[in-house]
């Protein structure tokens, strides 16, 4: 690789020194400090001019105290005259604000691409978006990576018997069939209903066989836990031997958590792409490492090769 730097924004340090150790660097260096009136600053402590640059920002709450430090992290890069200023994010923030769904309401997926643009990035590295159509909000190039065969992977050397993939509402069915087929297993879909004018939806029944079988759940990312936890209720009742559910985002807030402890699942499988606070690491949460992917896409970025393939090549 030539000329590549990788810098970490404040919070995503850790993932940032898993993706330089496999890559063989180490990472930039970047100083972060915030003045007393509250605002940000940021200054690369190394040259950077004519440099294919990586920064690396997770989502970690505050989002938006995040996102504020990788724009001024990009404005630093952009007038240190970097010639590429690639933004690594795992998790791209408001990607479920996609679409203009009500009268007066924003769609904030769009401003972030608009604001990364504009700030001066020339390309954004993303995983699993909410919506694969954010792609093309931006005018720069947009590379979207999917943590589902990783989850695959992790699957199939549980060499689990009896396994049914459960779709927790007609919307995932689509991805819930897809995992199906590579594990040559029955599917099962959850029918959800809506009473009265309320926004509270109730899982009535199952369409497919659980009974005895091992469920599995997936999703692209897991806010509350409500319809994930919703899901796993119905299936133990329809007689499931055991639940297992796996994502690629665990954004787990509210009381996502104790919800989790108290229920019926049998583990929680997702990714780095947002970082574990101390008190989401439980016994029931296992988090599998999805940087060597973000690490073997930059070096093929780098080197100007194809990433079409990369999710056939054991990392």
């Amino acid at each position: 690789m030539n000329n590549i730097k990788i810098f970490a924004c404040p919070t995503a340090e850790d993932f940032t020194k898993e993706v330089c150790d496999f890559l063989g660097l180490e990472p930039s260096k970047i100083e972060n400090y915030k003045f007393k009136n509250d605002n940000n600053f940021v200054k690369i402590g190394e040259t950077v001019r004519e440099q294919d640059v990586y920064v690396i920002q997770t989502v970690v709450p505050p989002v938006n105290e995040r996102i504020m430090e990788l724009l001024i992290t990009i404005d630093a890069l952009k007038r240190a005259s970097a010639r590429r200023i690639n933004v690594i994010l795992p998790y791209f923030p408001y990607s479920r604000s996609d679409k203009k769904d009500q009268p007066r309401v924003p769609v904030t997926a769009k401003l972030m691409a608009q604001l990364l643009e504009s700030a001066g990035a020339s390309r954004v590295i993303t995983c699993d978006l909410h919506n694969p159509a954010i792609q093309a909000y931006f005018n720069i190039q947009c590379d979207r990576l999917t943590g589902e065969f990783l989850l695959e992977k992790y699957f199939k050397e549980k060499n689990i018997k009896d396994m049914v993939v459960v779709a927790t509402d007609a919307g995932s069915s689509k991805k819930a069939y897809k995992y199906s087929e590579f594990f040559k297993c029955n599917l099962a879909l959850i029918d959800k209903r809506r009473y009265g004018n309320d926004d509270n939806a109730e899982a009535v029944q199952i369409i497919g066989d659980v009974k005895g079988k091992t469920a599995v759940i997936f999703d692209d990312e897991i806010s509350t836990g409500g319809t994930m936890l919703e899901a796993v209720r119905i299936v133990k009742q329809n007689g499931a031997k055991e639940v297992y559910a796996a994502c690629t985002h665990p954004v787990l807030c509210g009381d996502a958590i104790n919800k989790i402890l108290n229920s019926d699942l049998k583990e929680l499988i997702v990714t780095n792409t947002i970082p574990l606070t101390v008190d989401k690491k439980i016994d029931k949460i296992k988090v599998l490492s999805i940087a060597p992917l973000f690490a073997e896409t930059i070096k093929r970025n780098n080197e100007a090769k194809p990433i079409d393939d990369l999710f056939t090549v054991d990392l």
